[in-house]
């Protein structure tokens, strides 16, 4: 029988990927509470956390559109064709 010791501290540089990943909805609820735990004390932490969710919302309010692959193709053959001309 193994016994894990159970991590409660965590260093920011996890604690930002955990919340990264926490805005991706990729977290388990052990790394949001340990998390959690390290912005009780940690300002640098908390500030990123805190830009983080706030560039989060400001993109899903852009409602950007990302072309696809084929629309990217055809215009990067449309740029080299004028690029060619202005060269001949």
């Amino acid at each position: 029988m193994s016994t894990k010791k159970m991590k409660i501290m965590m260093p920011c540089e996890e604690a930002n990927h955990v919340c990264d990943k926490t805005q991706y909805k990729e977290a388990t609820l052990w790394e949001k509470i340990i998390l959690n735990i390290h912005l009780i004390y940690c300002r640098a932490c908390r500030k990123y956390t805190k830009n983080n969710s706030k560039l989060t919302k400001k993109i899903k309010e852009s409602k950007v559109e990302c072309l696809d692959r084929k629309c990217k193709e055809s215009m990067k053959k449309e740029l080299n064709n004028a690029i060619n001309q202005d060269l001949n």
